[in-house]
């Protein structure tokens, strides 16, 4: 037999397995994180981004797809009794400012209309690629904002606002644009619920602070910086994050993070939508906490329209191609092996059958290594990938570890 058949009865349900995994995961984690306020007596809403910052960043999602939106620098502030420095707890065991922080927008770069051209990729050619929010259609986008709101607005640094109407169609931009697979909206402000209300975008999850006709409440203060320097439903959220989300493998769930929430502890009712997303609520909670607040490790996919040279459907043309052309070395092989077989049978000389013998081997010698075509090569590495990937996803449904 061919040593190519074992191969060939196996490849197109190898082929099968990648599309199926390429469709279902994503690719990229995003993260935009928003203060809409300014002024020292807004300390928390700063403290309240650069603590999602910061998780976000632990849990292994780089600056680079991270945009960060703040509208005032607390740090520098001449009010700060401790200069350089943003803390949300009273006992600074964390400064949240540090050395390693990057604010993609500062100031009055914080408007609802930059916000809204970042999310839909409106901005001018001339803005640098660390202010663009480069997701794609295999990318799960984390979206947190903070200030101060009110039924179905949400208010930019006192002079502007942003309604739930331009969310829902920014979201819906996106959706159109292909610049998100899965959605998580965090909003942390008064009557905060009220600004999902009219999502209509799919693949959104969405969860605000408190319902409508509700304060959302600061946690608490610090004497020495004055201020109040966290809020509630925030502190609750990140306590969650930061006690039982402890790496990136975790596999607590987005139900156990809303579960979580205690309203007697944040002192307003939290909500969650889910019937933007497949499944609604039943697969929503399904989602691990760090399919939003983690990112993809050690994997690449291609996007599986592209047609461009190299792409992934380019190569699985070019596979069909060199498994039809095995598979007219095997038929060959066959008619050759059934007619040595009948001359062996019919004719009694043993030199002349071991001519014809030798002469058959002949013709199916081996291919050198400078006469093999580059997909030939190609496909050793895919097949070996491949059949790890079938041990894996066979260990994945039979519920044993795989090798």
């Amino acid at each position: 037999m061919s040593p190519y058949f074992g191969l060939l009865r196996v490849l197109p349900f190898l082929l099968t397995a990648f599309a199926s995994l390429a469709s279902s995961e994503h690719t990229s984690n995003w993260a935009v994180l928003v203060s809409t306020s300014r002024f020292w007596f807004n300390y928390r809403h700063l403290a309240n981004v650069l603590s999602l910052y910061r998780t976000v960043k632990r849990l292994g999602i780089p600056d680079s797809q991270i945009i960060l939106m703040l509208p005032d620098d607390m740090a520098c502030n001449p009010r700060n009794v401790f200069p350089g420095t943003v803390y949300s707890n009273a006992d600074r065991a964390v400064d949240l400012y540090g050395d390693n922080i990057e604010v993609d927008y500062r100031g009055y770069e914080v408007t609802v209309e930059n916000f809204i051209r970042l999310l839909t990729d409106r901005l001018d050619e001339d803005v640098p690629r660390s202010k663009r929010l480069g997701s794609d259609a295999g990318s799960n986008v984390l979206v947190y904002m903070t200030g101060h709101g009110g039924d179905q607005f949400l208010k930019f640094q006192d002079s502007e606002e942003i309604g739930a109407w331009d969310l829902a169609d920014a979201f819906g931009q996106m959706w159109e644009k292909k610049r998100y697979h899965e959605l998580l909206f965090m909003i942390d402000t008064c009557q905060a619920n009220t600004m999902y209300t009219h999502f209509y975008s799919p693949n959104i999850i969405a969860t605000g602070s408190s319902e409508l006709d509700q304060s959302s409440y600061s946690h608490h203060a610090d004497n020495d910086v004055g201020v109040a320097v966290i809020d509630r439903w925030t502190y609750y959220v990140l306590e969650f994050l930061e006690t039982q989300v402890t790496s990136a493998n975790s596999k607590l769930t987005l139900g156990d993070l809303f579960d979580s929430y205690d309203e007697t502890k944040i002192h307003s009712q939290p909500g969650v939508r889910w019937d933007l997303f497949p499944g609604a609520e039943q697969e929503g909670r399904l989602r691990t906490v760090v399919d939003f607040f983690g990112n993809v490790q050690n994997i690449e996919v291609e996007n599986t329209t592209a047609t461009d040279p190299g792409s992934l459907k380019e190569d699985l043309i070019e596979i069909a191609r060199l498994v039809e052309k095995w598979r007219a070395r095997d038929r060959d092989y066959l008619v050759n092996q059934n007619d040595l077989s009948l001359r062996a049978g019919n004719d009694n000389s043993g030199p002349q059958v071991s001519s014809s013998h030798h002469s058959s081997q002949k013709n199916f010698e081996p291919a050198k290594m400078s006469q093999e075509a580059p997909w030939e090569k190609r496909l050793v590495g895919a097949s070996v990938l491949g059949v790890c990937a079938a041990v894996w996803l066979t260990g994945s449904i039979l519920g044993r570890p795989s090798v």
